[in-house]
């Protein structure tokens, strides 16, 4: 790439809060990067519907209908043929889709009418290779064949993408990191003599909330546990905390906007993610992690998918499904303050060095400037 050139990328994403748009943001202040944004106006899914900002400070954006559910990744469409792009004049179309969704196929099939020369970028964040029908393969060797790279969320989704046998440009990128403006350490300290263990997430069955309720009826009855969330395995879980006997040590509250989750992480002593794997899911990466992290609280959480990569060394890890491995893990943590305050230490660093939008936004230009390169 020639010295002083200015490149242009057109970014379609369908990001759902302002938290997750920084890392456009800080993209648009690089001086040799110009941004033009592509993205649904409103997000929509099972927890209502969200109109999203109309603008982000130093991008032009065109926001555009979906056909379909936004959150949906593999069947949505955008109602447009042309993403803007004859506007954008892009150097870089970075789609952040799925290889194997119908909306990765409509870009690729727009980049190649308005502007074939642009070098064109997926992302992707499945981490297990599951059993795929024809038509789903079908879709993947033509998105592979169009993608001039591919961006991967973790170390476990490169793995798949290979075995799927994508031999480009690749790298372990985030789509998007914490924004730590937001997520941030609370001043307020807990009350002397309280331990609360939170939950934030899906009510599900993979999420494993099941185990933290059998792990809670093994801890003392000082320690309670404070679930953020809903879905649906919400009943039958209230009814297991009545069994265990640990239904009036259990508060059940509603899921939280992005905005509002820094309240409820200053309420807890540690955060636990006790997902579990099935055949055809494990966990991808645990945002609620790193945003659990930048927030210096303690995270516990088990060996499911990407969890371990997500905590490194600033947390404790536990088997999936194990009750009684979590129970000690928490256990450890209720009676070593000094250990709590030495893993939130260590998540705040590692979540500000590895998982903040700034961190994001850097390698995400570094790649772009790379790709042009070859």
């Amino acid at each position: 790439m020639s010295a002083g050139r200015v490149i242009r990328v057109l970014h379609i994403a369908r990001y759902r809060s302002a938290a997750a748009e920084r890392k456009l943001e800080l993209l648009a202040a690089e001086r040799d990067l110009k941004l033009f944004l592509v993205r649904p106006a409103v997000w929509e899914d099972e927890y209502g519907r969200v109109q999203l900002r109309p603008q982000v400070p130093g991008c032009q954006v065109l926001t555009v209908p979906m056909v379909g559910r936004p959150a949906d990744p593999h069947r949505a469409l955008y109602r447009t043929l042309t993403f803007g792009i004859q506007a954008a004049k892009p150097d870089v179309i970075h789609a952040e889709e799925e290889p194997d969704s119908l909306a990765a196929l409509q870009v690729a099939l727009a980049r190649n009418i308005f502007a074939p020369r642009a070098r064109l970028v997926l992302h992707t964040w499945q981490n297990v290779n599951r059993p795929k029908r024809p038509h789903v393969r079908a879709v993947i060797r033509l998105a592979f064949g169009q993608a001039q790279a591919v961006l991967c969320a973790t170390d476990e989704a490169l793995r798949v993408l290979r075995e799927l046998g994508y031999r480009g440009p690749s790298a372990v990128i985030l789509p998007t990191g914490v924004d730590t403006r937001l997520f941030r350490p609370a001043s307020r300290p807990l009350p002397e003599g309280s331990f609360t263990v939170g939950y934030a997430g899906r009510l599900a069955p993979k999420k494993g909330v099941d185990t933290l309720l059998d792990a809670l009826s093994r801890l003392p009855a000082g320690v309670r546990l404070r679930v953020v969330g809903d879905g649906p395995a919400r009943p039958q879980l209230q009814e297991l905390a009545g069994r265990l006997g640990v239904g009036n040590r259990v508060e059940w509250g509603p899921p939280l906007p992005a905005d509002r989750m820094v309240e409820a992480f200053a309420g807890f002593d540690v955060l636990v993610l006790p997902s579990r794997t099935t055949r055809v899911w494990k966990e991808q990466f645990g945002r609620v992690l790193v945003e659990a992290m930048a927030c210096k609280v303690p995270v516990v959480g088990s060996d499911s998918g990407a969890i371990p990569e997500v905590i490194g060394d600033a947390g404790l890890v536990f088997p999936e499904g194990d009750a009684e491995a979590l129970a000690a893990c928490l256990r450890r943590l209720v009676e070593s303050p000094g250990l709590r305050r030495e893993l939130a230490e260590r998540g705040y660093a590692r979540a500000v060095a590895l998982y903040s939008q700034e961190r994001v936004a850097a390698q995400t230009a570094a790649f772009y400037r790379r790709l042009l390169d070859l």
